[in-house]
């Protein structure tokens, strides 16, 4: 009875124990994750969400006017800091009346729409490429990369010319050009990888196990070229920003009157020289400026969160 005395308050420490640990566990997740939130660089993140996310979500709410109607009686209005403009329009008017501020905002969706389905697809496309010719070898890995040069060999511009003249301006447009240039460099850094990854012990392990080609492609191979796909995802889409606002300002991007930036900086060309219109082409080629500049900078800091041979040991 004695030593049942003496070990029966064992268990109850060790539950107290236990009972504390997990508040103290609880409390050191949460401060990992604040960490990492404070490591994020703040200036990229403010102008993305300021400029870019924002404004793409809530842009019914924010804009103060619709960005297809004006009013001529308003049009060319000065910004609210120039003589002669007003609270009504901030940011002043367009060639036909049309709110700049609110064309800006709702142009910030176009963006984020055409870069997400764009890099998602020629993601998706290019990577499992990438893979399958870095894991086959042989002339499955040489047709894919001739593949890959014939892409890359296109010039983009002047296919999207063509297909504009052959299908019209259209949304699917751009996606469609825009998918064509980019799969194939996600092909090359995934084929890239999967090279490195496939001679490792633990890929030869699992072929002995008897796990299928498709298996170890999709388990072992794919977790390992992810970060670096994620990278390169983000450093493209100011690159696809940039492009679609090419493609519009040619006119083989996004059909008027939708208010994408580059058919905003088309459309005000004319007038940058000029005292009065100023603003039309120079705002909105600011927001494609801040967002790219904002992209490649959040792309570089998670190549180095990412990206096993940047860390310091």
């Amino acid at each position: 009875m004695a030593a049942e005395d003496r070990t029966s308050p064992v268990p109850a420490a060790l539950g107290e124990q236990d009972e504390a640990a997990a508040p103290d566990a609880g409390r050191s997740r949460l401060t990992r994750y604040l960490s990492e939130i404070r490591r994020l660089p703040l200036f990229p993140v403010a102008i993305l969400l300021i400029v870019l996310v924002i404004p793409a979500i809530f842009a019914n709410q924010i804009a103060p006017h619709d960005p297809t109607r004006g009013d001529l009686s308003d049009r060319l209005t000065p910004p609210v800091w120039q003589s002669g403009g007003n609270s009504e329009h901030i940011l002043g008017t367009d060639k036909v009346g049309r709110d700049i501020l609110s064309r800006i905002i709702y142009g910030s969706r176009i963006s984020v729409i055409i870069a997400m389905i764009a890099i998602v697809v020629s993601g998706v496309i290019g990577t499992a490429l990438g893979i399958i010719a870095g894991y086959w070898g042989s002339w499955v890995d040489a047709l894919i990369m001739r593949l890959v040069d014939i892409s890359l060999s296109i010039p983009i511009i002047l296919l999207g010319l063509v297909l504009v003249a052959a299908l019209g301006p259209r949304t699917s447009t751009v996606i469609g050009v825009i998918v064509v240039l980019l799969w194939s460099r996600y092909a090359r850094l995934a084929r890239g990888e999967t090279l490195a990854v496939r001679v490792q012990d633990y890929i030869s392990r699992a072929q002995v196990a008897g796990s299928s080609h498709r298996r170890i492609m999709a388990r072992h191979v794919l977790p390992n070229v992810f970060n670096s796909l994620v990278v390169l995802a983000t450093l493209q889409v100011g690159f696809v920003i940039i492009l679609e606002s090419t493609l519009s300002f040619l006119g083989a991007g996004v059909p008027r009157p939708n208010p994408a930036w580059g058919l905003m900086v088309s459309d005000g060309r004319e007038l940058v020289a000029s005292e009065k219109g100023w603003w039309v082409s120079l705002l909105p080629g600011l927001a494609i400026m801040l967002v790219v500049l904002s992209m490649n900078l959040l792309g570089d800091w998670l190549r180095d969160r990412l990206d096993p041979k940047q860390r310091q040991v």
